[in-house]
Order: C-alpha cells, then sequence, then structure tokens
C-alpha cells in the first residue's frame, strides 16, 4: 500500500513517494532507471513534503504523524499528531517552536497559509481550526451545522490565503473564509462526492481543484461551480493522496492498490 506522494517546486519531474513498506523512494516521471531509496524509516512512510523555498530538503513522517507541510517562505515544519495535536518547528536547526492543541480527536490535516501569517487544521472531530502560528492561539474554530457532519480528511487554501477548502468522511466539500470563520454553504461551493473524500489539491493558481476518493477515483472540479469536468480511472483501490507537478502538466496520485499513477493535465 502506498500512502503518500510529493512533487518538488523547483523540478519538475521529481517526485517522492511513500508506503506500507517502512520505505520511501524519490524518482522522475520519464526516467523509469532512476530512483533513489530514503533510508532509516522503521514504520510506514506516511507523508512527505518538500521544502518550499528550494526544494532542496524533504520531510518524511511515520506512526503517529498524520501529515507534514513546510512555511512557504522558511524551513519552518508543521505536523498533525493522532494525539489531537499539531507541533511546529525549526527544521534547519531541530528546535520546537509552538504546540497547537484544541481538538478533542486526530489532526487530520492542516497546512500553513500561502502568505506564511495563519496556520489551519483539520481534526476527526469535524471541525477545522484556524491559528496564529506566532504564539499558537486559536482565532477561530469552525463546526456544526452548515458544516461538515463527520471527520475532516484534507484541506488546501487558496492562493491568496482567504479561503480554506476541506474534505470530509461526510462525502461533501466546503469553504471556509479564513479571515472570519465563516461558512460558504451555497450549493456552487459543494461538489458531491459517492463516497468518501480523502485528499484535494489545487491546481496552481487556477479555479480548478482535484479530489482523490475511496472509490478509486481522481476528479477535477470548477471551484466556482462545483462542476465536475475531468475524472481520472485507473487505481483499483481508495486514493491515498495527490500532488500537481511544479509546471501544472501533470498530476500524480496514490493508492491502497500498491500503484503509483500519473495523469495529464490538460
Amino acid at each position: 500500500e502506498l500512502y503518500a506522494v510529493a512533487t518538488s517546486p523547483n523540478e519538475p519531474l521529481l517526485v517522492a513517494t511513500g508506503g506500507g513498506d517502512d520505505k520511501g523512494f524519490m524518482w522522475k516521471i520519464g526516467h523509469g532507471d532512476w530512483a533513489k531509496e530514503l533510508p532509516g524509516h522503521r514504520d510506514s512512510v506516511t507523508c512527505l513534503a518538500f521544502s518550499s523555498i528550494s526544494g532542496k530538503l524533504l520531510a518524511t513522517e511515520g506512526g503517529g504523524i498524520e501529515w507534514v507541510r513546510w512555511h512557504p517562505r522558511g524551513y519552518v515544519v508543521l505536523a498533525g499528531s493522532e494525539d489531537s495535536t499539531a507541533w511546529m518547528w525549526n527544521g534547519d536547526k531541530n528546535v520546537f517552536l509552538n504546540m497547537f492543541s484544541g481538538h478533542s480527536s486526530t489532526v487530520t490535516c492542516g497546512d500553513f497559509t500561502p502568505d506564511g501569517k495563519m496556520v489551519c487544521t483539520g481534526s476527526e472531530d469535524a471541525s477545522l481550526r484556524i491559528w496564529n502560528p506566532r504564539n499558537g492561539e486559536c482565532v477561530h474554530v469552525v463546526r456544526d451545522h452548515p458544516y461538515h457532519t463527520e471527520g475532516l480528511t484534507c484541506l488546501a487554501i487558496t492562493s491568496d490565503s482567504t479561503l480554506a477548502i476541506t474534505g470530509s468522511k461526510d462525502n461533501s466539500i466546503h469553504i471556509v473564509n479564513i479571515t472570519t470563520g465563516r461558512v460558504h454553504s451555497a450549493a456552487r461551493c459543494t461538489c458531491e462526492h459517492e463516497e468518501g473524500v480523502t485528499c484535494l489539491a489545487w491546481l496552481g493558481a487556477s479555479p480548478f481543484v482535484a479530489t482523490g476518493s475511496v472509490d478509486g477515483k481522481v476528479r477535477v472540479w470548477v471551484s466556482l461551480s462545483g462542476d465536475c469536468v475531468t475524472t481520472f480511472s485507473g487505481h483499483s483501490d481508495a486514493i491515498q493522496s495527490i500532488s500537481v507537478l511544479a509546471n501544472g502538466e501533470h498530476l500524480v496520485s496514490v493508492s491502497l492498490d500498491g500503484t503509483v499513477r500519473v495523469f495529464e493535465l490538460n
């Protein structure tokens, strides 16, 4: 089973993947004879992330850690845990910076806003929390009607740092205003899936968002209307992670079926 995929921000063909065999690998699309193993793991490699500035550092995580993200302008690492907390470190100097505590269940997803000023985290407790990364203060808590009714599984943030889009086990996606904490509940903002949403990613600065589902399909949606414009098939089990290459030409997905697939984006 494969659990995680990450694409380099400055090398368009470089991909990293991690799986249940306690191994991580780096490889290049179109170069079948080039691969490098990432040694040292003693548990499943469940999440990976290239550093935002240069892409020269790669963070990998194992048991107990749900996800990992880098600050958009520095070597600060943010990670969410099954113990209901998120943590922040200086990844270059190995120094603890802050802890975010308030969720009542596993912190299943999270990220910095692209401007680096805020942190958003989603949880199995069906809530989204928006934090000040400098002091760890929770600025907004988003939960209950008209928000998700089951645990969050994934989130992404628009390039202007104003909106968070979240997916859930309740088969829906919602959009939240990060500044006010208010949910955009209009029908145009809900992308209905037949089964649970497991992961999502914006296609660059475009109005399109890609989602992965328990049904093994990757779909591309128009975020302004909720219309599905493309469905990628091929996986035979749940999608675990998706990532878009820096050049915007390909989307990479990994699945519990033990395969990585690369799809061309038109």
